[in-house]
């Protein structure tokens, strides 16, 4: 495993010397020979859920047809991207990475929706202020490439932000009390995120992504939609959120309310808002993932523009396409989506705070092991229904290892039977949400 040098210069320093070699190791290097993982027989991807396929499929299907055209369409995606490198501030005492076993390295994806407040559609939870970041995802992908799963951390979290840094080295002192967890994206944008991360959870951050939440409106366009089940109709008019009840497709500025709306949907909770953006995020991989999408190149282009545009992060498209290739074999009944558990707190003005269970979840991440059965029953999977029950055929959750008999929180924050570990509230024994659960997070 590649590990820092020790010596490298504080924050605000010069560029740390191979520290572009260091980050394409965890991407570009997973290239190898064929048959150079052994004797064993390759595994053979799964057949219409293959998880980052559309981007591998698209870009050398577009190289076949179109020869040189796909060199001009590979510039303009990675010239979407703004390349912006953050482990200078992340300080000097960062986590190491631990050993584990597997044919690549695992990576940690911090993910980060931003919120300028200033384009069309933002400031739809009537929240004032710029600069938040209103979604955090920790995105685990396991060295084998046999599983992955998002952690969202909800904004309204209370934490002891730590010290930050800026690009020249100035220092961000750090907040001396409780505040908002989506605070140090205010404070230090994206670097600090990644740092508050790293100091609270010893998880070590690979790359980031930060991804404008109109940026995300056009991604969904360019899906022709993403199907919602919407339980009852949506009418708010001090927040301007007018949804209708159903189950259909929705995209444009309805699709940007449905994510960002707070109030009048569910229990008006930010982590059953994050329970109901991360049904629509595994809604998006599924209709991404159809056959249909990977048979026309117009809407795979148009979809990888919107995805890419506006973009900030530390890879670029040739890291991301290698990345893609990687975990190719990874079904979408296999990515599986999280909330950290939580109980209500006055700590922050309507906020909540981590249980000690979390600290069993980050222990998962940085031993690159598999989601606990305490875990996989408050999970989504991307190839759950819009309305948050397992689909035809899907993974159940039932009967997985634990390491613990210890059941965590559940999704709306209330406390499982110590006893039987059966949830009170948040999950249904075959995987998915109760009915509850889901009218909670504003689910049908």
């Amino acid at each position: 495993m590649t590990q820092d040098n020790p010596s490298r210069p504080r924050p605000g320093g010069p560029s740390e010397p191979g520290s572009r070699a260091r980050r394409v190791s965890t991407s570009r290097a997973v290239r190898r020979p064929r048959g150079s993982r052994g004797g064993g027989r390759r595994k053979a991807p799964q057949p219409g859920k293959l998880v980052f396929k559309v981007i591998v499929s698209s870009l050398l299907g577009l190289a076949l047809l179109t020869g040189v055209g796909v060199v001009v369409l590979y510039n303009n995606l990675d010239g979407n991207i703004d390349h912006k490198e953050i482990a200078a501030q992340l300080g000097d005492d960062r986590p190491e990475k631990e050993e584990v076993g597997g044919s690549e390295e695992p990576l940690n994806v911090l993910v980060m929706g931003s919120d300028s407040r200033s384009g069309e559609g933002n400031g739809i939870d009537g929240e004032s202020g710029g600069g938040l970041s209103d979604t955090t995802i920790l995105f685990h992908l396991s060295a084998d490439r046999e599983f992955a799963y998002g952690i969202s951390i909800p904004r309204d979290t209370a934490v002891v932000r730590p010290v930050c840094y800026r690009e020249n080295g100035a220092e961000i002192p750090g907040s001396g009390g409780y505040v908002k967890w989506n605070e140090a994206f205010a404070s230090g944008g994206p670097a600090c995120t990644a740092r508050q991360v790293e100091q609270l959870t010893r998880v070590r951050i690979d790359h980031y992504v930060v991804v404008d939440f109109n940026q995300f409106k056009d991604m969904v366009n360019a899906l022709d939609g993403v199907e919602v089940c919407i339980p009852q109709d949506i009418d708010d008019p001090n927040h301007d959120v007018h949804l209708k009840a159903g189950t259909r497709e929705i995209k444009g500025k309805e699709a940007l309310t449905y994510v960002r709306a707070r109030y009048r949907i569910g229990d008006g909770t930010d982590p059953n808002r994050t329970r109901r953006q991360q049904a629509f995020i595994g809604s998006m991989i599924n209709k991404a993932l159809t056959a249909g999408m990977l048979a026309r190149p117009d809407r795979l282009i148009r979809f990888m523009n919107a995805a890419t545009s506006s973009l900030q992060s530390d890879l670029d498209i040739a890291d991301i396409a290698d990345i893609a290739n990687t975990a190719r074999g990874i079904g979408a009944d296999n990515i599986k989506f999280v909330t950290t558990p939580w109980v209500y707190s006055d700590k922050v003005s309507a906020g909540i705070e981590w249980t000690p269970e979390v600290q069993k979840l980050w222990r998962l991440v940085r031993r690159d092991k598999p989601l606990t059965a305490e875990f996989l029953k408050d999970a989504l999977s991307a190839g759950d229904k819009p309305d948050g029950t397992p689909s035809a055929g899907g993974s159940s959750s039932a009967g997985a290892p634990s390491s613990s008999g210890t059941p965590s929180g559940s999704a709306t924050g209330k406390a499982t039977d110590g006893a039987t570990g059966t949830p009170t509230d948040g999950a249904t024994d075959d995987g998915g949400l109760s009915e509850e659960g889901r009218a909670a997070a504003g689910l049908c």
